[in-house]
């Protein structure tokens, strides 16, 4: 089942400020004393146009650089207004197992392996026993490699696959499809040195059987994967992961695809290889 599913114990997935200028007076005539000569007029006017000029680029000058506080503000670190925005950066181009590998040593490159190691643990490969015994040897860090292999063959037991209607090799019936995937749609960095570090994941994930008459039908859902990652052997590999539920939006207003839509989905439309 996906990444998300409750079921799994060991880390299995399952207005705006404005200036008011006063300007002079005219010696008590609030419109600048109309009824004068005409030359005591003009000369009003040219003073009073003078200091409204001044007025104008003194506080265009204090706006520009008088504000300390500014300056201060600046000098702090501010969080990021686009958390998980992509980098740009290209993604990897090597694999292991399928799986990519050969990630950057820095907060991208363990984003980017968070994300790529998410995917792989919410496939449908997790439900055969020898593609997942390749999934964690390829991911795993070599000190953790028979922790997650334990606990997620317990997970994935004969029961359990019995129970959601697989075989015991992981196989769907026949006129059936099985559905698990998992879709990142972002990462956070909680932690991090050039060592190790911890990445949480948020994914939307899909599970269950596509097929005329099944009982568990594909369904989405949405979790958090909190990976902690280890630099071995030259990349980032996993030390243990959990999951939580949510963030969960709102459902939208689509209808409900039929069986046979979403097996050809499935079967059609390919996975990505994830890159912060």
């Amino acid at each position: 089942m996906s990444l998300g599913d409750e079921h799994q114990g060991s880390g299995g997935y399952g207005g705006t400020g404005q200036t008011r200028t006063r300007l002079p007076d005219g010696g008590g005539d609030p419109y600048g004393g109309a009824r004068r000569a005409g030359r005591s007029s003009s000369r009003s006017l040219v003073t009073v146009v003078g200091v409204v000029v001044l007025l104008i680029a003194a506080i265009a000058f204090a706006n520009r650089g008088g504000d300390d506080s500014s300056a201060e503000d600046e000098a702090e670190p501010k969080p990021r207004t686009a958390a998980t925005a992509p980098s740009g950066q290209r993604p990897v181009r090597s694999k292991t197992a399928g799986i990519p590998s050969g990630f950057p040593r820095d907060r991208e490159g363990a984003e980017s392996a968070a994300a790529n190691y998410a995917v792989a643990l919410g496939s449908d490969g997790m439900f055969n026993q020898a593609r997942r015994q390749e999934i964690v040897q390829a991911i795993a860090d070599p000190g953790s490699v028979d922790r997650l292999r334990s606990g997620f063959d317990a997970d994935y037991s004969a029961d359990f696959l019995k129970k959601i209607g697989l075989t015991e090799d992981g196989s769907a019936p026949t006129g059936s499809t099985f559905v698990n995937r998992t879709l990142p749609a972002g990462t956070k960095v909680t932690s991090f040195n050039d060592n190790t570090a911890t990445v949480d994941v948020w994914c939307n994930g899909l599970f269950g059987l596509a097929g005329d008459g099944s009982t568990n039908p594909v369904t989405s859902s949405w979790f958090t994967v909190t990976m902690k990652l280890n630099w071995s052997g030259g990349d980032w590999k996993v030390l243990e992961t959990s999951q939580k539920t949510g963030p969960t939006p709102v459902t939208g207003d689509n209808p409900v695809s039929g069986a046979d839509e979403i097996s050809k989905a499935v079967q059609e439309f390919g996975g990505f290889t994830y890159a912060r």
